[in-house]
């Protein structure tokens, strides 16, 4: 982890190193610092949090495709930057005292626990009865919700690159660091996808077993998804 959190700080003073030379004019420096950003949005999104496990236990439990869990991936991560752009682009630098603690946004933290709930309690009720068909929607519905909190990291790169005159610039590098994070969030989906695929074709021949631990595998992912909401819920309330 410490690897990760050194690589992670490197590639920032790279990515903020190149918006600096933007300001100075340098043809080359946009394409520096967008360069850091993806690789910087890849690594960034292999630090706990992001939704990985949330999205993660849902392809689990969940049958789908692999285009389905890239597309959730992309979904989650594209409103956790997207959100912080809207709220910077909103003035929000200007409210920040009145509406966060500490870089934080609990208002959109709590919003998004309590729908991760609500979520993984229908995913729960319906396994449960045994409803057999599966919406696609359900995935990008919870993929949207668990990225409701906002990137703190892009506020910061914006405001950085907005201080120094430099829009277009600032609103690139976010894009490239949104880029970086769908790479990550979306490849854990995808493992997920690929992992329950594989553990349900080992036991084709056996139908009953099969069958049983499909359903083990739904109940007990949606179980994970609520334990998760609860966890974003509790976690907003215990720090002040």
């Amino acid at each position: 982890m410490q690897e990760i959190v050194a690589l992670q700080r490197w590639l920032y003073g790279g990515m903020a190193s190149g918006l600096g030379e933007v300001a100075h004019g340098s043809p080359w420096a946009i394409a520096v610092a967008m360069g850091a950003a993806i690789l910087f949005g890849a690594v960034h999104a292999l630090m706990p949090g992001h939704g990985k496990t949330v999205l993660f236990s849902y392809h689990l439990g969940q049958p789908g495709s692999l285009l389905a869990s890239i597309a959730n991936g992309a979904i989650l991560a594209l409103t956790h930057v997207g959100l912080a752009i809207l709220l910077v682009l909103a003035g929000f630098a200007v409210i920040s005292k009145a509406f966060a603690v500490g870089g934080r946004t609990p208002q959109f933290e709590i919003a998004s626990g309590v729908l991760i709930v609500l979520i993984g309690a229908f995913l729960l009720w319906r396994s449960a009865a045994r409803t057999e068909h599966v919406h696609a929607g359900d995935g990008r519905t919870l993929a949207f919700v668990t990225g409701l909190i906002p990137c703190p990291l892009t506020t910061f790169v914006l405001s950085y690159a907005l201080a120094r005159g430099l829009l277009a610039a600032g609103l690139a590098v976010t894009a490239a660091m949104a880029a970086g994070m769908i790479v990550t969030i979306a490849s854990v989906a995808v493992i997920a996808t690929l992992f329950r695929a594989r553990l349900l074709s080992v036991l084709a021949r056996t139908e009953g077993i099969r069958a049983g631990l499909g359903r083990m595998l739904e109940i007990g992912g949606a179980m994970l998804v609520v334990l998760l909401g609860l966890w974003t819920l509790l976690r907003t309330q215990a720090i002040p």
